[in-house]
């Protein structure tokens, strides 16, 4: 992939697309095409079509997807469905037809079985059922891996497929009801302070782990995968080490500056006992984070501050 090379990042505007743009600036790349959602209905065939006709990108980042937290994914099951489905077979086949060099497939870690050994390899796909309430996402997201290893297959497009981890940073969603764990308990206790609150609750044990990837170091990974590796199947991206709820809500305390308590409400479910994913295909690649958990959420947070997100 040379600086001039015609790159396109589908879902540009999100939290993983604009990262990956930002890392691509920062290393000299220049030669960008995009379209807003309202420009291009990525679910419209002859739309997407027409774009990769007329522009002819060289490099394709398919980070676009409708996405939510878990009363989204199990309210709105078709349209998770649907949505995701035909926006990636309409890009992947775009991008066949126009002869794209390379084309990155974005996925996530929950197209694993819900009950999958832990560390999570690449090859426990499609070993076990997955977890109902995010099933119509998760599907879609493994249909876009198999899609990209049957047009390898079949036609000999050098399609990848990457599986991040839980990520966080800049353009995260810190909307209560919708958030993930991590931005959701960074603006917790971030009003809590605010509003000179005595506690801050969590729920259930706190036992529960899980892993955290800053998305600068996931575009870093992503842009290093694209040059590097032209292997079918999929790559795990993530740090390989985990932390409890309770001591994320600490640390995340500590950073915050908030001086109250932690109250864990043991009338809550924990949920998952684990979810880490393994990254030793990726070490093997020559990638590994950057970022550490605390460096991150810091930088997070000294962001924010001034901003009206809250």
């Amino acid at each position: 992939m040379l600086q001039s090379s015609k790159i396109y990042i589908a879902g540009h505007n999100g939290m993983v697309g604009s990262a990956i743009k930002r890392k691509l600036e920062k290393s000299g790349f220049f030669n960008f095409v995009y379209r807003s959602s309202n420009e291009l209905d990525l679910r419209n065939q002859a739309e997407v079509q027409a774009f990769f006709h007329d522009e002819k990108p060289e490099y394709v980042f398919l980070a676009a997807a409708k996405v939510g937290g878990i009363l989204a994914n199990n309210t709105y099951r078709a349209e998770f469905l649907y949505d995701n489905l035909i926006m990636e077979a309409n890009i992947i086949n775009a991008a066949y037809l126009s002869e794209v060099t390379k084309l990155m497939f974005l996925g996530s870690s929950c197209i694993y079985p819900k009950l999958a050994p832990q560390p999570l390899k690449e090859e426990y796909l499609l070993t076990g059922e997955l977890e109902y309430t995010n099933e119509p996402y998760a599907i879609a997201k493994i249909a876009g891996i198999k899609l990209c290893d049957a047009y390898r297959s079949q036609y000999g497009c050098n399609f990848i497929s990457v599986m991040p981890t839980n990520l966080y940073g800049p353009n995260d969603n810190y909307d209560l009801e919708k958030s993930h764990v991590l931005p959701a308990m960074i603006r917790k206790f971030h009003e809590a302070k605010k509003n000179n609150l005595k506690e801050v609750i969590i729920w259930g044990t706190g036992s529960p782990l899980r892993e955290f990837l800053h998305v600068d170091d996931l575009a870093d990974a992503c842009i290093y995968l694209m040059q590097k590796y032209n292997e079918p199947g999929l790559v795990n991206i993530g740090v390989g080490h985990d932390i409890s709820i309770k001591d994320l809500a600490i640390l995340v305390k500590e950073i915050v500056g908030f001086k109250g308590d932690i109250i864990q409400d043991l009338s809550k479910p924990d949920g998952t006992p684990r979810k880490l994913m393994d990254v030793t295909k990726l070490s093997e690649a020559g990638w590994k984070a950057k970022i550490g958990l605390e460096e991150g959420i810091r930088s997070v947070y000294h962001d924010l501050i001034n901003e009206a997100w809250y």
